[in-house]
C-alpha cells in the first residue's frame, strides 16, 4: 500500500489515538499525586527525556520502527506532557519568584531531560555497535 492509501492514514490515526489515550490518562493520574505545579513539572521533564531518547534512538540505534515512534512520540508523549498547563500556571502566578521558578523549572528540567534521553540513546547505540559491528550514525 502506498503512504497516501486511506487504510495507511487510518492506521496512523489509530496509533496516535491509542498512544494519546494512554498518555492523557497517565497525566491525569500524575496530576492527582501532588501539587499541580510539581505534577506538571514532572510530566514535562519525564516526557522531554523520553522524547529526547526517541529522537536520538533513531539516530544512534534505530531499533524502533515508524509505527512505534508515532504511537510513542506523537500519541503518548504529546498527551502526557502539558506545556499548555505550564503556560497557564505561568500566566496565573501572582508572585514573580514563583513565576520564574515555574519557567526555569520546566525549561531547565525539560532541556536536561532531552540531554539524559540522548545520553541513554547513545549508550544503547554504542552497545549495539560493539556487539554487532554495525554502522554508526
Amino acid at each position: 500500500m502506498t503512504a497516501d492509501h486511506p487504510l495507511v492514514r487510518l492506521e496512523t490515526l489509530a496509533l496516535i489515538a491509542v498512544g494519546a489515550f494512554a498518555g492523557a490518562n497517565l497525566r491525569y493520574v500524575a496530576m492527582g499525586l501532588g501539587s499541580d505545579v510539581r505534577a506538571v513539572l514532572a510530566v514535562n521533564a519525564l516526557g522531554s527525556a523520553a522524547l529526547g531518547f526517541l529522537v536520538y534512538e533513531a539516530e544512534y540505534a534505530g531499533l524502533l520502527g515508524r509505527r512505534s515512534r508515532l504511537l510513542l512520540s506523537t500519541g503518548f508523549l504529546s498527551s502526557l506532557t502539558t506545556y499548555s498547563t505550564f503556560a497557564l500556571q505561568t500566566a496565573l502566578a501572582a508572585d514573580p519568584v514563583v513565576l520564574v521558578a515555574i519557567v526555569a523549572g520546566n525549561y531547565g528540567f525539560g532541556f536536561a531531560g532531552v540531554l539524559v534521553g540522548r545520553a541513554v540513546a547513545r549508550r544503547l547505540g554504542a552497545g549495539l555497535e560493539s556487539g554487532t559491528g554495525g554502522e554508526t550514525a
